[in-house]
């Protein structure tokens, strides 16, 4: 079926827009595809060095050019319940790639911290810049110019963006994404939410929180719940770099393991020099980037993917904005409720029907492109498909016709709302988003007086000695790439939903992240232009009357504008969150970082393209 009419207006804008920087791109992946694999030209040394634990026969066939070498990018580690499945995964591609008649070798381990670890710590000040620490790795890891392929072993938050993003710079090369699964369930997210909040009130101990949050997490997997490191799943099966169905499937299975095994051959089927040749560049285009901002929408994901598409993207030549998140948000309707957004985690989802039903629901109303390329050969209608294990032989069947479970995953036509719950607020303090999908319809709009914070703990200090039990705007500023990396606030997320429990009308804004898990408390995030770049936000004040309006798309602040432009800013002393952890190294990225809606990236060629945000009024 044809895309929408709607959907194919906002595609060809993008395509418009991205024309220059798409061409450039392409144009320099077309000459490195001519050169082809450098190995024949490579002098003895450097190839002896490239080859030298290798056997005999791969050492002749590799100095031949006569089979394809992959390269495994792996972000394994054996502290991280999400990344420890990877430690098996080399073993089992090797094998598979001498079965399909090729080589593969593991090019590099690229760094995978955890925002879960790290969350409301000095650490998370890293989370951001790991994902352009983790392009580059990989950049690194394929500069060496003697593979013909790649296997991107990722799962969670900046992982998965960074492997691409450095992929794509071999976009000559095809690259195959390879997932470990989610754990098995344990203690209903819901739960574990109300035993947080219960913790914040003084209400149970720290012994009984850690239980229960052992309980949540408590084996090999990515968490359940639909954060970043899922809505990474959802997003490489939505966009064609998974093989169809890989998303969600536990580790430590046969099914996983197989899907394992046919990813390498796959890869090595796709090379340049088979019959299917599919460099990665021509995967992620224009519609596909467009296709995953759909499925973001219609499974009600992260929110910080509106940072990393808008990078991914650009590394590829492409150019959107939020503008089009908002706009495709009112075409798309919202299929799935899984934590935060309903009660189910992506086990449940998987169960009633998962990827393969989801992309059958979205093409039959034209709300994917259909005609674009992908690992598994051309058309998204591949992912229509899910797999299992006959005579344990990998096969692939249709995926259900109808949902097995539907208060988790609806039909098209009787969808759980009928826009994406993602919304554009703009106004006088800037440019923001904000995920509406897990608020309740009378929270969406909240005015009421600021209550400013320059840090999360001063804010959470307030909230343990009583003082926030009132209506309120939570304005919690400096936290942007530039000022602090812009770490996930997620920390609030427990005393804010407390205060809303209670009555009280709050909400958030902020030039920082929420986790990918935000959920019932109204936050305006991501404030663009952030306070350490002149975005209005530094200008508010103590009482300034705020209205975050999710409906209509506002963020205005009710300032007398001759009182608005005589305020001048004084910026807190940042000086703790340069030192400490690491963050000393990562001076240069702070000063570097592009605004969010500019993908917050590091390196000076995503800076090259062109914003298309509006200029920001501040009368």
């Amino acid at each position: 079926m044809s895309a929408d009419a709607r959907i194919s207006a906002i595609t060809t804008r993008i395509i418009e827009r991205s024309k220059p920087t798409r061409e450039r791109y392409l144009g320099r992946l077309h000459d490195a595809a001519a050169k082809g694999a450098q190995r024949s030209v490579l002098g003895c040394a450097n190839l002896a060095h490239g080859f030298a634990v290798c056997s005999p026969s791969e050492k002749d066939a590799l100095a031949a050019d006569q089979v394809a070498n992959i390269g495994i990018i792996t972000s394994y580690n054996d502290m991280l319940s999400a990344h420890q499945p990877f430690e098996g995964y080399p073993a089992i591609i090797r094998e598979a790639a001498r079965e399909a008649g090729g080589i593969a070798q593991v090019a590099c381990g690229v760094p995978a911290m955890c925002d879960g670890v790290t969350q409301g710590q000095p650490g998370m000040e890293l989370s951001l810049f790991s994902r352009d620490v983790i392009a580059m790795a990989t950049a690194i890891a394929l500069s060496h110019n003697v593979f013909d392929g790649v296997l991107c072993l990722g799962v969670c938050d900046k992982i998965v963006p960074g492997l691409l993003i450095g992929a794509l710079q071999f976009g000559h090369l095809p690259a195959v994404f390879v997932p470990g699964g989610p754990m098995t369930s344990g203690l209903p997210n819901s739960e574990k939410a109300k035993i947080r909040q219960l913790y914040a009130q003084g209400k149970v101990s720290r012994e009984e929180l850690l239980k229960a949050e052992m309980q949540a997490y408590h084996g090999p997997g990515t968490c359940t719940f639909y954060g970043t490191a899922n809505s990474n799943q959802m997003l490489m099966e939505v966009m064609g770099l998974h093989l169809p169905g890989a998303a969600f499937v536990n580790p430590n299975t046969p099914l996983r393991d197989a899907l394992t095994r046919a990813a390498a051959q796959r890869a090595a089927h796709i090379t340049q020099g088979g019959a299917e040749y599919t460099p990665i560049a021509d995967v992620v285009d224009e519609r596909a980037i467009v296709n995953g901002i759909v499925g973001l929408l219609a499974t009600g994901g992260s929110t910080n993917h509106t940072i990393h598409l808008v990078a991914i993207a650009r590394a590829a030549g492409i150019v959107i904005d939020w503008d089009d998140f908002d706009r495709l948000s009112s075409v798309v309707p919202l299929l799935a409720r899984i934590y935060p957004n309903g009660t189910a985690d992506v086990n449940q989802f998987h169960a009633a029907g998962g990827m393969g039903l989801l992309i059958r629901q979205l093409l039959s109303k034209g709300l994917l492109h259909d005609d674009v390329k992908t690992v598994a050969g051309p058309g998204l209608s591949h992912y229509t498909r899910e797999p299992f294990l006959e005579d344990e032989v990998l096969r692939w069947r249709p995926a259900p016709a109808d949902s097995l479970d539907r208060e988790v995953l609806a039909h098209a036509d009787r969808p759980f709302s009928a826009d994406g719950g993602l919304k554009l607020l703009t106004g006088n303090l800037g440019r923001a988003v904000i995920k509406v999908s897990a608020v309740k319809p009378e929270h969406r709009v909240v005015q009421a007086p600021a209550l400013v914070f320059d840090g999360q703990n001063q804010m959470l200090d307030a909230f343990k000695q009583g003082a926030l039990r009132r209506d309120f705007v939570a304005v919690v500023r400096y936290q942007g790439p530039r000022a602090n990396g812009m770490p996930e606030l997620h920390k609030l997320t427990p005393a804010l939903g407390v205060l809303q429990d209670e009555g009280y009308h709050v909400a958030l804004v902020t030039d920082g992240r929420m986790s990918g898990a935000s959920g019932k408390v109204p936050a305006a995030i991501h404030v663009t232009p952030e306070c350490l770049d002149g975005g209005p936000l530094a200008k508010v004040r103590d009482g300034d009357l705020i209205r975050v309006d999710a409906v209509a798309g506002v963020l205005e602040i009710g300032v007398e504008a001759g009182e608005w432009a005589r305020r001048t800013v004084s910026p807190p002393d940042l000086e703790a969150n340069e030192h400490g952890v690491g963050r000393e190294l990562f001076a240069a990225a702070r000063s570097l970082a592009t605004g969010a809606e500019q993908g917050a990236v590091t390196f000076a060629a995503a800076q090259s393209a062109p914003s298309t945000a509006p200029a920001l009024s501040l009368a």
